[in-house]
């Protein structure tokens, strides 16, 4: 009897089974336990850094920054000013992080998450909605201890209090970055 061409569909969609497959026994002495043997095995010495390659050499996904002298990078105290404001916002639940991801480091960008999660969770504690800070910038100090560094305090008066926020902004690539971000 001739099988219907959906018959023949359905048999060619099951899974053929596989071939068993055998695996010569170890060969150890008697009496020998099965994990008794090492687990590591050893690994010819790694050659030094000048015989690599350049080629094969993994490239940096940052290209390291380039060393600008200070009169060719912006006056700092505007972007102190203004990083210190979205923090404020950031962590008041009323700006997203992402927006100031481009002007500050990975490890402060990891920070200031921290800070975010912990402030989202207070305030779903307390019973709060996430709302736009009503602040004024007050004081900004800016001061260079190095070339191509500057340290910078904001202070932000809010209804309630004052913050500062001290901000190290380093030089990379003929900008400012945020290094350090901590609001006191």
């Amino acid at each position: 009897m001739p099988q219907s061409s959906a018959a023949l569909l359905r048999d060619d969609l099951l899974p053929t089974p596989l071939p068993p497959t055998t695996r010569p026994p170890a060969a150890r002495p008697p009496g020998a336990h099965p994990r008794a043997e090492p687990h590591l095995r050893a690994l010819p010495p790694l050659a030094p850094a000048d015989a690599v390659p350049r080629a094969s050499r993994p490239t940096p996904l940052i290209p390291p920054p380039s060393p600008v002298p200070r009169a060719e990078l912006p006056d700092p105290e505007p972007l102190a000013t203004s990083l210190a404001r979205c923090v404020v916002e950031i962590l008041a639940g009323a700006r997203d992080i992402e927006q100031i991801a481009r002007w500050v480091t990975d490890d402060v960008f990891r920070h200031v998450q921290k800070r975010v999660a912990l402030a989202a969770r207070a305030r779903s504690a307390r019973g709060e909605q996430a709302r736009r800070p009503s602040f004024s910038v007050g004081t900004v100090r800016v001061t260079e201890p190095a070339d191509g560094i500057v340290e910078a305090v904001v202070v932000i008066h809010g209804r309630a209090r004052s913050r500062a926020v001290a901000l190290r902004l380093e030089a990379f690539n003929s900008r400012w970055r945020a290094s350090a971000v901590h609001v006191l």
